[in-house]
């Protein structure tokens, strides 16, 4: 009998590797032999902090990540790697192939084959690590309906933030704007296609964009200032200055979850005169409006048709072996700035 190696966050600023056993698959499983899976440094860390609200089932959607929230607890939503053994009754054309699973830090796993995505033969193992992440940029981007010649900012360009930024380059805006308090990042966001960045920690750069949103002056002229802003920071406190540079009518896309952080909203003046909306996005579903056309397979063709085009996994700066994650996750809570996409590697784990 072979054994796994998991990966559990036992309490706030603490990780353990746990050794299981683990069987032959059965009926309708395959065995997974991980390769890499990414840290997500918003939801995780939110767990390494201890900022999550205990009880709260983890995920209604995705069968690996079922039952409460509660320490200890197993995480990890983007596992990539081969299929080594088949279970009877499971599709024997399974075997070999490398495929994608939503699925927790895992160095062997059994999982019935419908839990598997398969990777497509011209797209790289470390690309398709960003799935979860591209397919929540498309639902961000698919909510906020972005149209021909508008202004928009994206605040956070974390990696959701920056692939959202990179499909939005492929759109005739008038600005693309990218807002972060890290160089690397807003370097980063340029790469990506941003026509100008900001970073809201310097006074005059946040002065430079409300000239350029022509909200520099009073003006009551509804053409001013943003059309649409998503807010990918974490932090609710962005809320705020997303409110303050919304023009008449602005859409303000919140694809953060914050967890049990929160902040003081200003809904009073700007928010009431201007007609503001605050739109919620979330990656399990699609906004009802697109139901009726727009499948689960039809956006994942869509996913994997950009992970191809955006090569994202130029934006992975950091690869940790599995068995040094608690470095991982020390590196993404103390030197954020020093990180973009940081992954676990699994060659030599089992």
């Amino acid at each position: 009998m072979m054994k796994t190696q998991k990966l559990f966050f036992e309490k706030s600023k603490t990780i353990f590797i746990r050794t299981e056993k683990v069987g032959s698959p059965g009926p309708g499983e395959v065995l997974i032999q991980a390769t890499y899976s990414a840290i997500s440094a918003g939801t995780e860390m939110l767990f390494y902090n201890g900022n999550f609200p205990a009880g709260m089932a983890v995920d209604v959607s995705l069968k690996a990540l079922s039952g409460r929230l509660a320490y200890p607890l197993q995480y990890g939503y983007a596992l990539v790697g081969k299929v080594i053994e088949i279970g009877q009754r499971a599709d024997p054309g399974w075997l070999n192939k490398n495929v994608f699973l939503f699925h927790p830090h895992q160095s062997l796993g059994v999982v019935s084959e419908t839990e598997l995505i398969p990777i497509p033969a011209d797209c790289d193992q470390k690309n398709a690590l960003f799935l979860p992440n591209m397919e929540t940029a498309v639902g961000c981007v698919m909510d906020a309906a972005p149209l021909l010649g508008e202004n928009v900012i994206i605040f956070g360009q974390g990696i959701v933030g920056l692939l959202i930024t990179a499909l939005l380059a492929q759109y005739p805006l008038k600005n693309l704007i990218a807002v972060d308090p890290v160089k690397k990042r807003r370097q980063a966001a340029k790469a990506m296609g941003a026509t100008t960045v900001f970073d809201p920690q310097d006074k005059k750069s946040m002065d430079k964009l409300k000239k350029l949103l022509k909200l520099d002056k009073i003006d009551s002229s509804p053409e001013n200032g943003a059309d649409v802003i998503f807010e990918m920071s974490g932090n609710p406190e962005t809320l705020n200055p997303a409110i303050a540079l919304a023009g008449y009518g602005g859409r303000i896309i919140v694809g953060s979850w914050y967890g049990t952080k929160t902040a003081p909203i200003n809904l009073g003046d700007r928010f009431h005169r201007q007609r503001l909306q605050l739109i919620s996005s979330q990656v399990s579903t699609i906004h009802p409006n697109l139901r009726g056309r727009w499948t689960k397979k039809r956006r994942l063709e869509v996913v994997w048709h950009w992970l191809k085009q955006l090569n994202p996994a130029q934006l992975i700066t950091h690869q940790i072996p599995f068995s040094e994650a608690q470095s991982a996750y020390q590196l993404l809570d103390k030197n954020r700035e020093e990180t973009l996409q940081v992954i676990l590697t699994y060659e030599g784990e089992n």
